[in-house]
């Protein structure tokens, strides 16, 4: 259950930053709701996931989710660069998440 959590997390986690970017573009109060709601949900998912899986390969996998998450959200969705070098380093912090589950 904790690695649902965990996925949760990371999902929610996107949202929240998702909802930073549309604070910087619209300050309204859904923008606001999407930021505290995301990040308020990623953290309560993360603190679940914590309970059964250990704080530093929880931490990792959740911050890997949210960083290539959020990455792929820009890229899709804002306009942010597509360049080679930002998809080397996001599928890099993708295989160190996967390669410290493999080792825990």
């Amino acid at each position: 259950m904790g690695w649902i959590f965990l996925v949760c997390a990371g999902i929610f986690e996107v949202v929240g930053v998702t909802g930073l970017n549309l604070i910087l573009r619209n300050k309204n109060v859904f923008s606001f709701a999407v930021f505290v709601l995301g990040l308020g949900s990623s953290f309560t998912f993360l603190s679940l996931a914590m309970q059964t899986l250990p704080m530093g390969t929880a931490y990792a996998i959740w911050t890997g989710i949210g960083t290539v998450g959020s990455g792929l959200v820009g890229i899709l969705f804002y306009g942010e660069s597509k360049s080679i070098a930002r998809i080397i380093f996001m599928a890099m912090v993708l295989s160190a998440a996967i390669g410290l589950k493999l080792i825990s």
